[in-house]
């Protein structure tokens, strides 16, 4: 399992916009969907301190330059990181409200359109 803390030390705001912008196509709406979601989430107040936690450790992972499959590898690249969004959304689902999804796919829509 993801060591929460080890991944939450690389996350950041100002990261976080600037891996998704510089890698958004090829990464892929399948990768950023999750990430945005949970992006939203973890800004919203209501959100609990160990949803956040979650959150904030997974995107952690997805910035971080150094994961179990570097980015930079065709294809499966992004195959680890995708697993990583996946678990942590599920977790953390109870908290995905439906502004963070429209957030997430209004966002999607201005870079995918």
């Amino acid at each position: 399992m993801m060591s929460e803390d080890k991944f939450s030390s690389a996350y950041s705001d100002s990261s976080f916009w600037e891996k998704v912008k510089g890698y958004a196509k090829v990464a892929g709406e399948g990768v950023l969907e999750p990430a945005l979601k949970m992006y939203y989430a973890a800004l919203d107040a209501n959100t609990p301190a160990w949803a956040k936690a979650t959150i904030i450790g997974a995107l952690g992972y997805f910035i971080s330059p150094v994961d179990a499959i570097p980015d930079i590898v065709p294809v499966v690249g992004y195959s680890d990181d995708l697993g990583v969004l996946a678990a942590a959304l599920a977790a953390t689902a109870a908290h995905i409200k439906d502004e963070h999804v429209k957030k997430a796919k209004e966002t999607l829509a201005q870079w995918f359109s």
